[in-house]
């Protein structure tokens, strides 16, 4: 949902630890919409390789 609402400002890269991009969609204004939309659908991906590897730190 942080994807669909804020990811137009980056806010989803930035949660994810992944602040160059989040300033480049941030400064950009989500790639004019396109890197946005793009995101909606991978961003699901992203998350699920996020939490893996923090599981993997704590185990």
């Amino acid at each position: 949902m942080i994807s669909v609402f804020l990811g137009y400002w980056g806010v989803d890269r930035f949660m994810l630890g992944q602040t160059g991009a989040g300033i480049g969609k941030l400064l950009t204004g989500g790639g004019c919409g396109i890197w946005w939309l793009i995101d909606i659908f991978n961003i699901t991906n992203l998350t699920k390789k996020y939490n893996w590897d923090r599981l993997q730190m704590w185990l």
